[in-house]
């Protein structure tokens, strides 16, 4: 977006930036004008992504995002984390490496259809309440859950926020995400501290260990007091309880009784929603 002056009238005592990159586009080529110590620094793609410039890449991360989000007008959001490997009803199991992680995949198929459900009703309220701008649906912008959660958005022409990762596998951005608000990160302690800015809630579904680092992440800011409370709503209890045994935590001593409050269960898309209507007495 260009730079406006510093008034109504076209006056400005510095040249912009934009105006300068331009300029350098049309400048004779000599081999001093072509030397790579000639590029202005913050159009020197090598430059930027040399080591010694991580810090300042870090900054480039957070704010990128945070200057679009505020220029959207997005206050507070909910954030839906999931498996990205779970398809939707009647897909395929494309992860799956085995008869069994097929028949288990299937199987949590049915959460597609629950973070989907999740999401429309998030984004009804949202649309309803604020024109879009509180309890805005954000993911991490892949396939699976995620999907879901971007998809529940656009089935009531919401908007919703994706926050993509560079990856390997599993992390090209699914299409039902808002395109203005589709981001990519390099660094994912500066994606997660996105997630977390604006959360009012977290609806977080069967998943790997992407989802269950998430989890913990807030969980720890939580019970630490380092964030501000929100409803942590964890989607389908058999799963949660047989891979994690909360409580056990608790018998160990490792976390306070009462920590096991800051916990929410629920297995339905209804249910949770509600949970969020109770915490914040709408």
């Amino acid at each position: 977006m260009q730079q406006p002056p510093r008034d109504q009238h076209g006056w400005d005592p510095f040249p912009s930036s934009l105006r300068d990159k331009e300029a350098t586009k049309d400048q004779e080529h000599t081999p001093q004008t072509l030397s790579p110590t000639y590029r202005l620094a913050f159009d020197d793609a090598d430059f930027l992504t040399r080591e010694e410039l991580r810090g300042v890449r870090l900054q480039l991360e957070l704010m990128k995002p945070e200057m679009a989000l505020i220029e959207a007008g997005i206050l507070s959001t909910v954030v839906l984390f999931g498996g990205a490997r779970i398809p939707e009803p009647g897909g395929e199991a494309w992860a799956a490496k085995n008869e069994t992680q097929k028949r288990n995949l299937e199987a949590n198929a049915r959460f597609y259809d629950e973070a989907r459900d999740f999401a429309r009703l998030a984004s009804q309220h949202s649309a309803d309440s604020s024109g879009g701008k509180e309890f805005v649906i954000v993911t991490g912008g892949g396939p699976g859950i995620m999907e879901a959660g971007n998809r529940g958005a656009s089935d009531v022409d919401a908007v919703s926020i994706a926050l993509n990762i560079t990856l390997p596998h599993e992390q090209s951005p699914n299409h039902f995400a808002t395109p203005d608000l589709s981001f990519n990160f390099h660094y994912f302690a500066i994606r997660k501290m996105h997630f977390l800015l604006r959360a009012k809630a977290m609806a977080i579904f069967p998943g790997g260990f992407g989802t269950m680092d998430e989890l913990f992440e807030a969980l720890t800011l939580i019970q630490t007091r380092r964030m501000q409370r929100i409803p942590v709503i964890l989607f389908g209890e058999e799963f949660w309880r047989r891979v994690i045994n909360f409580e056990a935590l608790a018998e160990e001593g490792t976390i306070a009784p009462e920590d096991l409050d800051l916990i929410t269960f629920a297995d339905t898309a209804e249910d949770g929603w509600k949970a969020i209507q109770a915490f914040y007495e709408f």
